[in-house]
């Protein structure tokens, strides 16, 4: 009977996916094809035929395929027979959720295509009633659009029977368990989807809707713009008395109606789209008075409140003083001889102008008096800023209205920059010890187990900590674990070598001077000839090519999707939690830490590629000096045996047997970690951090500040002023003995910040920046930023063919261009900071402002972000069609933000964190 039912579900799945190729098929035979034809261009639009089709051939060919491979199951049908296997294959394949994804995003706008075709072309409608009397199933356009958003809940219906009826040691169950899991994946994000499209279409609809109820009002609709609130308000006017008034508040506009009351209709102080029984009081009668943009609208609260009743009080004054005047001028006019009487009618009318706007001033300042109830809006047009004060039933009802109307203010400020970055989630990281600070963070770029991790480091001076950050399904912390004794001040993640083998043939010997170029090697560098004459016997050259990746720059920017992390440092000891925070923002998104306030020492800047810290340099200048040493130097060729090229050019020679015995560690990539008394720790993988085992340790004379791969060799930058650039052999792991040492600062100005520049090593030495080559390490070019020799470079990014630079102590960022290097622009962060600051208290306030400055920066898909030691994160968007402004971010931190760094994501992952 068990497979009496299984065979009974496979052959209604076999009925069910029929059915639905067959309307894929009538879809692209009975309506797109057809309105394809150049000569049905009459009936639709070309663009709306490829909006309203679309994925629909790639919907038909994988289901047409699967269809196949159902009907040969059940062909050749037994009892041991499996059909989870197929649906594995069919259902995990990520082509497909993104087809399906694709279909979903688009079927709003499909459906919008169909209505505007049908409005622009009566012969479109009669095309389609045709189409639907012609098919098999007389089934309408809009019928047959909706086939794929019902048809993926479906299969879970149908796994679901076949599972109930499959016994748990039949070869087809853990096929099936597979099945079940890849199915609800792809309705999960179809449903997500959905309710995404769906809460779009309400919108529009109840924006459609208000409009229809306010008289006056025209255009009102328009994309994104949504219905927030509707408040029944009272207008106060200094003449005239009070007013019945209702504010409708939009994502991006507030409207000012009339309100007159229908007998019987409820009076209610406030409504929400979400909780109310209706969107609005439907009941009542609206007439536009004014709709302003929100940005154009500000509340006058605090201090600007206060200031705007003085300002008022001494308007009254100086009426007062006017009227005093004007009196004794009308007595002296009295004692004229002469006819006067056209300056008694002048004094006459200022007296009464000046009564009408002293009786305004005193209502004003009246109406005023009473706050807890009352709003005063204003407004900047062109001939100057109109003020309106309304009164609501309560104040609760005010501060709700006050809630709602800044947090509208601040998505739309974000919405304006060209990629909205979405706070997603607050990651809380237990304290192990009190005291503990963040102080930088990279993600890995390892194995497929540890590549979707970020190692977040934290110091209390005394134990350096790493925690383990997850972001495979949600972000979790999987480990925190004490690495070492002292504070840790960077990170870098460092590739290992590819797998990569290029086999050439030298040249002839009549053409041994010729260069040769390895076939299949990432690299463009040729490959030189053999200086000795190598004799007319051919030898075989094994070139092993290093890593390519670089980790300043994303390898495939398009197709990627970066999350962009962000960390604060506030210490909160009186919090009754012992956990700091790491946010997680953006759509792709950011991490923020919370711990610690006090200050790190001078000198010992945490630093990295991926990191930035806003401690302080100490002032001085050492003239930077040219001389640099080298540890061990690649020998040079010298007989006829085969040649191992190394991945910075050196050959070694050897046996062929030798040559292709490579370390296995070589193609590991590692996570180098620098601490404040000059050790760094190198661990390849995120097990031997769990394990408490590092591959390697190499010990300096100085604290490391910070760490950087670029060209195949490690930088590493030392608080005495050393740059030392750690090397590999072809197909060995790091060598900490193979380096070179470079004196470009001295203890008092050391290299605070490296970044890599078109393929050049930008150094931050004091208030300059030295770019070097990173073959000969060679200086080529020193940049100055700043006049302010006692500030340095504390953080530096690179973003297409600019760099941004900031200095110690600074709230400005500055431009310049990445070969040029001319400024090319200059940012204050200074006033969008106090615009988010606005509604703190004032002692916060001025203590913030007071210090403000840049402590960390990152460039994240055209946005540049910027850390700040006020916890406030802003964004710029660096492309060149974007408006340059600086816009807060609503999420911000107590302290300073420590870190910024961005993670890689596989194509098609899509990050679906639970909402805080």
């Amino acid at each position: 009977p068990g497979q009496d039912m299984r065979k009974h579900v496979i052959m209604t799945l076999l009925d069910t996916e029929q059915s639905y190729v067959e309307s894929l098929r009538t879809l692209m035979q009975g309506y797109m094809k057809p309105l394809k034809q150049p000569e049905n261009s009459v009936l639709c639009d070309p663009s709306l035929v490829d909006e309203i089709f679309d994925q629909i051939p790639e919907l038909l060919e994988h289901h047409e395929q699967f269809l196949e491979q159902i009907h040969d199951c059940v062909q050749n049908w037994h009892e041991k027979q499996k059909v989870g296997d197929l649906l594995v294959q069919s259902f995990s394949k990520d082509v497909l959720v993104n087809i399906y994804s694709a279909y979903i995003d688009n079927f709003l706008n499909a459906k919008d295509a169909v209505r505007i075709a049908k409005e622009a072309r009566p012969a479109f409608i009669k095309f389609l009633e045709q189409s639907m009397r012609e098919n098999k199933e007389k089934q309408a356009l809009s019928d047959l659009m909706i086939k794929p958003v019902q048809r993926i809940p479906r299969y879970e219906l149908l796994v679901k029977d076949l599972l109930k009826h499959t016994p748990e040691d039949h070869p087809d169950h853990p096929y099936l368990i597979d099945a079940q899991r890849n199915i609800k994946q792809v309705a999960e994000r179809i449903n997500k989807g959905m309710k995404s499209a769906e809460e779009v279409e309400r919108n529009a609809r109840i924006v459609q809707e208000i409009e229809s109820h306010i008289e006056g009002m025209e255009d009102l609709q328009a994309p994104l713009r949504r219905f927030l609130r509707q408040e029944m308000v009272v207008e106060v006017k200094a003449v005239g008395g009070k007013k019945d008034r209702s504010f409708f508040l939009f994502t991006d506009l507030l409207v000012c109606t009339t309100l007159k009351r229908k007998s019987g209709s409820l009076r209610r102080s406030s409504m929400s789209l979400y909780t109310a029984a209706s969107v609005i009081d439907t009941a009542s009668k609206y007439k536009l008075l004014w709709k302003l943009p929100l940005e154009d609208v500000d509340i006058v609260k605090g201090a600007s409140q206060a200031t705007n009743r003085e300002s008022i009080q001494k308007s009254i004054s100086r009426l007062d003083e006017d009227l005093s005047t004007l009196g004794q001028v009308s007595k002296l006019a009295e004692t004229l001889s002469f006819p006067h009487q056209s300056l008694d009618d002048i004094i006459k009318d200022l007296m009464a102008a000046i009564h009408r706007e002293l009786a305004e001033k005193q209502s004003l300042s009246f109406s005023m008096a009473f706050p807890p109830n009352k709003v005063e809006l204003t407004t900047t047009k062109a001939d100057g800023t109109e003020s309106f004060i309304f009164e609501f039933p309560n104040p609760d009802a005010r501060l709700s209205f006050e809630q709602a109307f800044e947090d509208a203010k601040k998505k739309l400020a974000s919405s304006k920059n060209c990629l909205d970055p979405e706070f997603l989630k607050a990651i809380p990281i237990m304290k192990t010890r009190s005291g503990m600070q963040f102080s930088c963070a990279s993600p890995s770029h390892g194995s497929p187990e540890s590549s979707h991790e970020v190692w977040v480091c934290n110091s209390d001076g005394y134990v350096g900590q790493v925690c383990l950050l997850s972001i495979r399904k949600e972000p979790t912390v999987e480990a925190c674990i004490a690495v070492c004794s002292a504070r840790i001040l960077c990170i870098a993640s460092v590739p290992g070598l590819k797998r990569t083998y290029s086999c050439f043939f030298p040249p002839s010997p009549h053409h041994g001077r010729e260069r040769a170029e390895p076939v299949g090697s990432p690299s463009s560098e040729a490959m030189p000839a053999q200086s000795e004459d190598a004799g007319p016997q051919p030898c075989l050259h094994i070139s092993i090519s290093g890593s390519s990746l670089e980790l300043s720059e994303p390898v495939d920017g398009g197709n990627r999707e970066l999350v962009p992390f962000d960390s604060d440092d506030t210490d909160d000891e009186s919090s009754p939690s012992p956990s700091g925070t790491l946010q997680s923002q953006a759509s792709h998104s950011t991490i923020s830490s919370s711990f610690g306030n006090e200050e790190i020492p001078s000198c010992k800047e945490a630093t990295a590629e991926t990191t930035s810290s806003e401690e302080e340099q100490e002032p001085g200048f050492m003239p930077i000096t040219g001389t640099y040493s080298q540890n061990r130097h690649g020998e040079s060729p010298t007989d006829g045996r085969a040649l191992r090229r190394s991945s910075r050019g050196s050959f070694t020679r050897g046996s062929l047997e030798d040559l292709l015995s490579l370390d296995p560690e070589a193609h590991q990539s590692s996570m180098w970690l620098g601490t404040e008394d000059g050790c760094i720790h190198v661990y390849q993988s995120s097990d031997n951090i769990r394990n408490r085992k590092n591959s390697m340790k190499m010990q300096h004379a100085a604290a490391v500040m910070c760490i950087l791969y670029l060209d195949n060799q490690v930088f590493v930058s030392l608080a005495n002023g050393e740059l030392v650039a750690y090397q590999r052999e072809a197909g060995r792991f790091w060598d900490p003995q193979n380096s070179k040492s470079l004196s470009l600062g001295s203890p008092g100005s050391p290299i605070t910040k490296m970044v890599a520049v078109a393929g050049k090593l930008w150094c931050g030495c004091q208030n300059r920046v030295i770019i070097l080559n990173t073959t000969t390490l060679a200086q080529e070019h020193t940049l100055q930023v700043g006049q302010d020799g006692g500030r340095s470079v504390t953080c530096m990014v690179s973003a297409g063919t600019g760099v941004w630079v900031a200095l110690q102590s600074s709230a400005q960022v500055r431009l310049y261009h990445a070969t040029s290097y001319d400024q090319l622009a200059e940012a204050d962060i200074t006033p969008p900071v106090h615009k988010m600051l606005a509604g703190s208290d004032a002692i916060i306030r001025q203590h913030k402002a007071a210090c403000l400055r840049i402590t960390a920066l990152l460039v994240c898909k055209d946005l540049l972000w910027i850390g700040t030691s006020a916890g406030v994160v802003l964004t710029l968007a660096v492309s060149p069609k974007a408006a340059p402004t600086l816009v807060g971010l609503s999420q911000g931190h107590t302290g300073h933000v420590r870190f910024l760094t961005a993670i890689e994501l596989p194509d098609g992952f899509n990050v679906l964190f639970p909402l805080p």
